[in-house]
């Protein structure tokens, strides 16, 4: 049976035999090969003229969340960033629209509340409306301000938003005890069994049998571990639109993936990810979502100041 760690929040999924679904920040970041990744570069490569050199000196700015296909004016109550949370609401241009809040005109520190607070306004949104997540601690001085940016990079959000529509990321990190897969491995395999024997039977220096015995034990774990993550990515393959591998963390880690799932296949998705746990019950899962897809869109401005 699949061992999961089950954290309580909203909107996750909990099944004995599946890893658990919990809510954790995810790193925005992108796989190559896939059509999201084009636009993603374009939203990269925009430069939006600033024209917040032309006008006073205000401490009052805009914080901008995400960006969402919409032609009416929305309000999702006081949820922004800050002491005393504010307003968010949107900020038009023709049928796209950014979801912001009032704020100082600070950097933004990414502690814990703030991040979250960030997560919520977005996960709030996510929920009738596809949205380009920004980047945390993206302010704006001005509502004219954000509707240049919109303006300028309308193509590129546009484009962005067609393709993310009725798309969602889930997050699935693998972990495994290492001890224990060390002596499993020691058990398949003869030459280690063999020379792990001798070590411990020698009376003398086991100096250059220890170094051996760690390069084979360290070879046979890479091995073990990319056969496991290429299976559980050809698993999931058909059941997702794209997928993408983040670095793992930690040693207990052996795979740390970002998967984009149409609305249609999230049923299909859960129950793949269910099949996988009860398959490799050796292993430890952590199964997150539903996200904004922040690991497919990445939006870093390059902001020009307006001559």
């Amino acid at each position: 049976m699949a061992k999961s760690v089950k954290k309580p929040g909203k909107g996750g999924r909990t099944s004995k035999a599946a890893p658990t679904a919990t809510r954790k920040a995810e790193t925005a970041r992108r796989a190559g090969g896939t059509s999201e990744e084009t636009s993603r570069r374009k939203l990269e490569r925009v430069r939006v003229p600033s024209t917040s050199a032309r006008r006073d000196d205000s401490t009052e700015g805009r914080y901008v969340y995400c960006v969402i296909r919409s032609n009416e004016p929305l309000s999702f109550g006081p949820l922004g960033l800050g002491p005393e949370p504010s307003e968010v609401h949107t900020v038009h241009h023709r049928d796209i629209a950014a979801v912001v809040s009032k704020t100082p005109i600070v950097v933004q520190d990414p502690t814990r509340e703030n991040v979250l607070r960030h997560q919520q306004v977005n996960e709030t949104v996510m929920q009738k409306h596809t949205v380009i997540p920004m980047s945390f601690g993206t302010v704006f001085k001005t509502n004219d301000d954000i509707i240049e940016l919109l303006r300028s990079a309308y193509d590129a959000f546009s484009d962005v938003l067609s393709k993310m529509q009725g798309k969602f990321e889930f997050g699935l990190k693998v972990l495994w005890d290492r001890d224990h897969i060390v002596r499993e491995i020691e058990e398949d395999d003869e030459d280690i069994r063999r020379l792990k024997s001798e070590i411990s039977s020698q009376k003398g220096s086991t100096y250059f049998a220890r170094m051996q015995y760690g390069r084979l034990i360290d070879a046979a774990l890479q091995s073990r571990s990319e056969r496991y993550v290429a299976e559980i990515f050809d698993a999931l393959r058909s059941v997702s639109v794209a997928s993408r591998s983040n670095k793992p963390i930690g040693d207990k880690m052996i795979m740390n993936a970002a998967f984009l799932v149409s609305r249609q296949m999230e049923q299909a998705f859960d129950a793949r990810v269910k099949e996988i746990g009860q398959q490799y019950d050796k292993l430890t899962f952590k199964y997150t979502g539903p996200w904004p897809p922040y690991n497919f869109v990445n939006i870093r401005l390059k902001l020009e100041r307006a001559h």
